[in-house]
């Protein structure tokens, strides 16, 4: 089966698409990579969407016009998937859209929400669409986060020691797969989130993201404001738990500030990536992690992933480029997997990872200009190769 996955993250910059084609062996789902594409968001569309995000105010009218112009924006990438990744013909296609609000009350999900109408993509490619794969997890007592975790298990089983799959999108989410016992899976805290936020803060918008980890190498991380952020009590919630940019945003680092001489803004972004290496590498190890296999937007700065290193203290880190999958477009492919999952009937989460009462079929299917696509797995597949 061909599918295309579309991702964008919480740091909504671009919409990713990832292709590929989907057989089963055995027990095993083999996944062979046919190709990944990224757009940007229009800078229209982007801004509107940064205006509406908490914790800003909104109204239905500006929420209606987001789901419509993110779905279109979808679209526009399947349709460009179908033809340079697919040759012209995928079976299935699946949009997990754009977070707009993840709604915590102390340690419970209450509710999620993703935009991008997925008839905007079923009317422009002719595809059926899985979407809105977050919310049955939800509605069973999950997190509905990380979702990936599935796909983590699936690869890294039987792989030795703890394996230990990192992303570091706006926010950082881990995979601890232990030979023995249930996997374990939670958001750690930021990993984008703010140093993005307080790289567009202190250039006044001239960057929207610290290329190359340029200022937070020129910096040295304030003291001060680093207790003060690694007080906060997400971090000593127990798992499985999520978070987002509702917690995590530029007013969250400006209330810490408060009180504080003024800090260099080189020293800003030192401290806030620091903050992330801390969290992430303090997770890991608080579940006896022995390799970190890294994934995401925040793979590309070095200076994060210098300070991981040495907050992980031995602990090898790796990009899964070196395991034969594309890094930048792990979610995209993974959200490919649960949408194969999803058109089988099959469940697509772990409830260790999420914490809901038992595994669901995630997502709702808009159908395309036919039949839906008949599935071909009998029982959930046991372990995932790529190939």
């Amino acid at each position: 089966m061909r599918v295309i996955g579309l991702m964008s993250g919480t740091s909504y910059d671009a919409i990713d698409a990832a292709a590929a084609d989907l057989r089963l062996d055995g027990d095993e789902l083999v996944l062979q990579p046919l190709g990944l594409l990224s757009r940007p968001y229009s800078d229209e569309l982007r801004a509107e969407l940064v205006a509406a995000l908490p914790p800003a105010s909104t109204s239905l009218a500006a929420v209606t016009r987001l789901d419509t112009g993110i779905g279109q924006a979808f679209a526009a990438v399947a349709e460009q998937a179908v033809e340079q990744l697919c040759g012209g013909h995928a079976d299935l296609i699946v949009s997990h859209g754009q977070t707009v609000f993840h709604w915590v009350d102390e340690s419970a999900v209450r509710g999620t929400l993703q935009l991008g109408q997925p008839a905007w993509i079923a009317e422009a490619t002719g595809t059926a669409v899985v979407s809105d794969l977050r919310s049955r997890d939800v509605a069973s007592g999950g997190q509905g986060a990380p979702l990936v975790s599935l796909f983590d298990v699936l690869w890294l089983r039987g792989r030795a020691g703890s394996p230990v799959a990192l992303n570091l999108g706006g926010i950082a989410n881990i995979t601890v797969v232990p030979p023995d016992g249930d996997p374990v899976a939670f958001d750690t805290g930021p990993a984008n989130a703010l140093i993005d936020a307080v790289v567009g803060e202190l250039t006044a918008g001239q960057l929207t993201f610290d290329a190359d980890g340029m200022m937070a190498g020129r910096g040295s991380v304030h003291p001060g404001l680093f207790e003060r952020l690694l007080a906060e009590p997400y971090y000593a919630r127990p798992a499985p738990k999520s978070t987002g940019k509702e917690l995590f945003h530029l007013g969250y680092l400006a209330e810490r500030m408060t009180g504080l001489p003024e800090i260099a803004p080189d020293d800003v972004v030192a401290t806030v990536t620091a903050l992330t290496a801390r969290t992430v590498a303090d997770a890991v190890k608080a579940y006896g992690g022995t390799e970190v296999l890294a994934a995401g937007g925040g793979i590309r700065n070095p200076a994060l992933m210098h300070r991981l290193a040495d907050e992980l203290d031995g602990v090898p880190v790796r990009s899964t480029d070196d395991l034969g999958l594309p890094s930048v477009a792990k979610e995209a492919y993974a959200f490919v997997v649960l949408g194969f999952l999803t058109l089988n009937g099959l469940p697509a989460t772990v409830p260790t990872c999420t914490g809901a009462r038992h595994a669901s079929v995630l997502g709702s299917i808009t159908p395309g200009n036919g039949p839906l696509p008949i599935g071909s797995a009998p029982k959930a597949p046991a372990s995932l190769r790529i190939e």
